[in-house]
């Protein structure tokens, strides 16, 4: 499929869900890290992707991309991606923000977004506003960045091109409240412009930036519907994801 078919298959906005996974098996050195997963992620919003560590949540986000062995049906748009490469997924416009930032240490800010540039006109201009500090520190090597910085420009990287939808994985991991906060925020902006299928345990962070949730327990979906339905029900908060207060982090 050429870049050009690639964008007359795409549908109009608002035509259904912009991902619908199913069945969706994936392996890691021939083990069984999730198992027969289904859900859909809306064209709007944020969707996020919850469930007790282990569960599977990082392996659902790399099964989605082809980074790990798979099975099952991916669709974007309506348009099956489960057979594409890790790069003409990215191509066909799916961002991905890694779980543990991923910058290019010994380039600068600037450098590491140039060589995140897919686009003929990068959002260079969006992503100076959502991130004012990254504009002063442009020049700095991202290597030496705090922690929260270079989840900046892991964010950056990926909201500087037009996406169809972005993968974000664990985004708050590490980081103090303060910039947590800043990260929401952040997300919080992207999400009115794209997407978002959040991996996330801050719950905090979920109740201010989720609509829906879909939710892992060994390998398997075992909850999906809207955001309050489980935030709102304590004792399945606390049984799905092992947190006694619903409004604290897990």
């Amino acid at each position: 499929m050429t870049a050009a078919s690639d964008a007359s298959a795409r549908p109009a906005p608002g035509a259904g869900p912009i991902l619908r996974v199913a069945g969706l098996t994936g392996r890691i050195t021939g083990q069984t890290v999730i198992e027969d997963v289904s859900f859909e992620v809306p064209a709007t919003g944020v969707t996020a992707l919850l469930g007790r560590n282990g569960v599977g949540k990082t392996s659902t986000i790399r099964s989605i991309l082809g980074l790990i062995e798979r099975t099952g049906s991916v669709e974007l748009g309506g348009i099956r991606i489960d057979a594409m490469p890790t790069h003409r997924i990215v191509q066909f416009g799916v961002g991905y923000v890694p779980e543990d930032r991923e910058v290019f240490a010994g380039l600068t800010v600037a450098e590491n977004l140039r060589l995140a540039e897919r686009d003929a006109a990068p959002r260079r201009e969006f992503i100076a506003r959502l991130f004012p500090d990254l504009v002063a520190r442009r020049d700095q090597r991202a290597g030496t960045l705090s922690g929260g910085q270079q989840q900046m420009v892991s964010l950056a990287r990926a909201l500087v091109n037009e996406n169809r939808l972005l993968l974000v994985d664990e985004p708050t991991k590490g980081l103090a409240p303060r910039i947590v906060d800043e990260v929401a925020a952040a997300l919080g902006e992207a999400a009115r412009t794209v997407p978002i299928l959040l991996v996330e345990q801050n719950l905090h962070v979920i109740r201010a930036l989720a609509d829906r949730v879909v939710v892992l327990s060994g390998g398997r979906v075992v909850f999906a519907g809207a955001a309050s339905e489980l935030l709102d029900d304590e004792e399945r908060v606390q049984r799905l994801l092992g947190v006694h207060d619903a409004s604290e982090a897990a």
